[in-house]
């Protein structure tokens, strides 16, 4: 009399709970994991399980029943109850023979479980059989699709991640077919980043927002930060307003706006479809959740990556200090990675004469005119007081001494002067002893009146 695989698995376990006082649960796999859909005789049940956890799992993967007589000595074992002593359960399968769940049972008080194991296969086999005539285990719902998506977002290592991550749950958990994502950033909005594989709608919404610009971008994020969530009631004959216009040309006839973030950092969310739909309030209740979820994982990667950028720079330049260029050296190719040790002349006497602040001043202004002379791809690290060390790519020795050089020029418009020194690792050579030779070099230019540079010895 079932209508659906839920009733069918609720009726079962009323059932079985007027014949053995057993605890009863009745677990389908729904998406990825074994969900809870009907259960009796416990203060409390797993809701879900994760694939092969538990005796349920095992038994879920295998396909095969688990007679348990005493559980404490299973390591599977899930407790549901301090009292019990023996489980029983059995595979569900459809009539092809493969499993869609499991009827589990078990027992606090002595239980004959030979008898008890055919009755659960029997009622399993026809459960089984009734649930796949009924279309199947129950669909994951929105919020249960929303849940498994916000689990994604919260793992995702990096931005990119988080921002595919977002975007495919709101095509999964809103049924529409495209979403973006428009952010504030410092130089104007922008589009986040795509999902793996875009559909056309989708496509095209970037397309036509990337041609838009910034400011049109700008527009989208204040209205939804300054009015709200909106969505589209899918009546035709209705214009969009004119920040809406260019999803309009991409096709869009159904959306789904909602802020995320604050709304001087954050951004809008967009989903969309070419349908005429009319989505329901609790789709876009849904969405905001989404939204805010989104913005709280993106947030916490943001300041992740301030922590370790605050970690491994110097705090006065803000370049990096001498963990990164440990880890950077360590990788020098013999012969065309140049080590150039900076020693800042007279460093001490401005100290000594106008104050640590003037030297603090000094140090920040030479860093950024030492950073403008190198070649994109160059590094600079402060690695000491007023000893800097540039790592750079070169192919010969003299390219090296010509880029030591232009450090030196641009230190003299500061109005100071550094001295360089300047080695290339040699084949085995220890980075340690590299940077001992760009120190000797260093040395011997102070030794010689200072402001200049030397290339040490191969």
């Amino acid at each position: 009399m079932a209508s659906t695989a839920l009733e069918a698995c609720q009726w079962t376990v009323a059932a079985l709970a007027r014949h053995t006082p057993a605890t009863l649960s009745i677990l389908l796999q729904v998406h990825d994991r074994l969900r809870c859909v009907a259960a009796t005789g416990a203060w409390q049940v797993f809701s879900t399980v994760p694939p092969k956890t538990g005796i349920v799992g095992r038994v879920y993967a295998s396909g095969e029943p688990a007679t348990v007589a005493d559980v404490t000595t299973d390591p599977d074992y899930l407790p549901v109850r301090p009292d019990v002593t023996a489980e029983l359960c059995v595979p569900v399968l459809d009539p092809a023979g493969r499993p869609i769940g499991v009827l589990d049972l078990q027992w606090s008080d002595p239980v004959e479980l030979g008898p008890w194991r055919e009755t659960a296969e029997r009622l399993a086999a026809r459960l089984g059989a009734r649930i796949t005539a009924l279309g199947g285990p129950p669909a994951e719902s929105r919020s249960e699709k929303l849940l498994r998506h916000a689990a994604a977002m919260t793992s995702a290592p990096t931005d990119w991640d988080l921002m595919t991550a977002a975007i495919t749950a709101a095509r999964d958990v809103s049924a529409l077919s495209a979403a973006v994502l428009v952010l504030s950033g410092r130089r104007g909005a922008r589009l986040g980043a795509p999902t793996s594989a875009p559909g056309e709608l989708e496509a095209r919404l970037r397309a036509e927002l990337t041609e838009a610009g910034a400011v049109p971008l700008g527009r989208l994020i204040a209205r939804a930060h300054r009015h709200g969530a909106a969505y589209t009631l899918g009546e035709a004959g209705h214009p969009p307003t004119d920040d809406y216009l260019p999803l309009a040309r991409a096709g869009a006839r159904t959306l789904v706006a909602v802020p995320v973030g604050p709304p001087d950092a954050g951004g809008v969310l967009l989903i969309a479809d070419e349908r005429l739909l009319r989505p329901d309030p609790t789709t876009v209740n849904l969405m905001e959740l989404l939204a805010g979820q989104a913005w709280t994982c993106l947030d916490r990667l943001r300041t992740l990556a301030r922590l370790r950028e605050q970690a491994s720079s110097d705090p006065l330049t803000g370049l990096r200090h001498t963990g990164p260029f440990g880890q950077r050296i360590a990788t020098a190719t013999p012969g065309r990675t140049a080590l150039l040790a900076i020693d800042v002349d007279g460093f001490k006497d401005v100290n000594d004469t106008y104050g640590h602040q003037a030297g603090d001043r000094l140090l920040v202004g030479l860093a950024r005119a030492l950073e403008e002379a190198l070649r994109h791809g160059d590094e600079l690290y402060r690695i000491g007081g007023d000893e800097f060390v540039a790592v750079i790519e070169v192919n010969r020795p003299e390219e090296a001494v010509r880029i030591a050089e232009r450090l030196t020029e641009a230190a003299r418009r500061t109005g100071r002067t550094i001295s360089v020194g300047v080695a290339l690792p040699q084949p085995g050579e220890a980075p340690e002893g590299t940077l001992r030779r760009a120190d000797q070099a260093l040395y011997a230019v102070k030794r010689h009146g200072r402001d200049g540079v030397r290339l040490a010895a191969a």
